[in-house]
């Protein structure tokens, strides 16, 4: 039984499915469904948990080389969103594409965790190094 780290066995699951340069999508809760995609779902009310959470959380246990988020995260979210965000990036490359390019790239993901995060444009995609 696992006492410490990741609980959630379909998120442990879909991260052991990933390979180098395999992505991963982190979104926030109004993010699109795509039926393909395989989606883990750990939203429960308004902003529980985050995109940042999840990230923190799941950090320890995935090696990223890099991170894109929508340019338009910056632009509708006050900086101190973006600092706090970026702070739980430190030391991981961060590209910002256009919101419709973003989500182009979705659907080569591995697989989707979905937040019950309400930032605008919250939504992060990570690579694995």
């Amino acid at each position: 039984m696992i006492k410490t780290g990741l609980l959630n066995p379909a998120l442990l699951s879909l991260l052991a499915r990933i390979r180098h340069t395999n992505t991963l999508v982190i979104a926030d809760r109004g993010f699109p469904y795509w039926p393909h995609l395989e989606t883990v779902d750990l939203s429960l009310v308004d902003d529980v948990p985050t995109v940042r959470q999840v990230l923190e959380a799941i950090r320890p246990n995935f090696v990223i080389g890099r991170a894109l988020l929508a340019q338009e995260f910056r632009v509708h979210n006050p900086a101190e969103k973006w600092a706090n965000l970026n702070a739980a990036l430190a030391g991981i490359p961060v590209e910002f594409k256009p919101h419709a390019e973003f989500k182009a790239l979705v659907p080569g993901a591995i697989g989707l965790i979905r937040t019950g995060d309400t930032t605008p444009y919250a939504n992060l995609i990570i690579e694995s190094a």
